[in-house]
């Protein structure tokens, strides 16, 4: 069966994108990946189970694999590639987990942080045991979660320390 093409307008990363000639039933992942070329939002399961495709839609975690890209129009989207401030530095998380070695082969990487900036913006002092739940959702093979659980807090205890340093 054949669909008719359809286009339509994204905003992703702070930037009006334009879609052009897709099919309806395209996913966002598929979108991001394949029409833009935002590659770090990765498909695992493709059934929203694993977390590897999660992106921020208004500032909340959604798995991009369970909605078709339309679905998107008037959202604002942000991926893995809009976390960071610019090209030349990373976002405080980011940076704590390239300090605490919170990756091995990286692939799940992308859906972690996403969630993990919208936690610590819900919870910016979380201990331990609420980074492990709210990780929960995205599941890693590689690393058994600890150094993932110490970036989380590593950034969390960073962004205190420059929040109480602003107080002062």
């Amino acid at each position: 069966m054949e669909y008719q093409q359809v286009s339509y307008q994204l905003n992703v990363n702070g930037r009006a994108c334009s879609i052009e000639n897709v099919e309806p039933r395209m996913t966002l992942a598929d979108v991001l990946r394949d029409v833009l070329g935002l590659t770090g939002t990765h498909l695992g399961c493709e059934h929203g189970v694993c977390g590897a495709c999660t992106i921020l839609l208004d500032g909340r975690p959604a798995r991009s694999c369970l909605m078709f890209g339309v679905q998107s129009q008037g959202h604002e989207i942000t991926t893995v590639e809009g976390l960071a401030p610019d090209e030349e530095h990373l976002s405080p998380l980011q940076n704590a987990f390239w300090q605490e070695h919170g990756l091995q082969c990286g692939f799940c990487t992308s859906g972690i942080l996403t969630t993990m900036t919208w936690f610590l913006q819900q919870n910016p002092a979380p201990t331990r045991q609420e980074i492990r739940e709210a990780l929960s959702g995205n599941l890693c093979r590689c690393t058994g979660y600890q150094n993932i659980v110490n970036a989380v807090e590593s950034a969390s205890q960073h962004s205190q320390q420059l929040h109480s340093e602003a107080k002062t």
